[in-house]
């Protein structure tokens, strides 16, 4: 299924979501949506990185940004973006045997202020839900400050948190029992 197919469905299940509006609008409006040298925004793919018992989520604390988030980068031309989220969550944090859920988990637009030779720019971030395998030993990369396996229901509940970091918190919450242990 393209990205276009899952980004309709996510539409469908959530109408009211103005981020996946605005993901729609540049899929369908931008040449090289996938290309970070697509200097007004690119796609990203992240991974909700979910614990054995479906408690807690690994965030990283992102070197760049200064701010504890979700796991993922570019999708550096790669339009499998659930593919992107799975590398992604491999090498920031070292974990093996990592799989992904199809089906979006949640979408989100946001600015990336501008850096050093990078000027500002819209990331179109799309989230999969990514499960460790065996070991839930991480290894900081260079990307990060440090990680933190963080309870989801503290994120949910948390002032202190970004918004969307609370809003996939939720989505998970909504998710029900039946997560732990897929």
């Amino acid at each position: 299924m393209t990205l276009l197919q899952t980004l309709r469905n996510y539409a469908q299940a959530f109408p009211d979501d103005p981020h996946v509006v605005a993901c729609l609008a540049f899929l369908q409006q931008t040449e090289h949506p996938f290309d970070r040298e697509h200097l007004a925004g690119h796609f990203t793919g992240s991974a909700w990185l979910v614990s054995r018992d479906g408690e807690r989520v690994l965030l990283t604390h992102h070197r760049k940004l200064q701010r504890w988030l979700q796991l993922g980068g570019h999708a550096d031309g790669d339009s499998d973006l659930a593919a992107v989220a799975l590398r992604e969550a491999g090498e920031e944090s070292g974990l093996q045997g990592l799989t992904v859920e199809q089906g979006i988990f949640d979408v989100d637009r946001h600015w990336i202020p501008e850096r050093k030779h990078e000027p500002g720019h819209w990331h179109y971030d799309v989230r999969y839900v990514v499960r460790t395998g065996e070991s839930e030993d991480y290894a900081v990369s260079d990307e990060s400050l440090e990680l933190a396996w963080v309870s989801i229901r503290g994120l949910a509940d948390s002032r202190d948190t970004d918004e969307s970091m609370r809003r996939m918190a939720r989505k998970w919450l909504a998710r029900g029992s039946a997560q732990v242990g897929v």
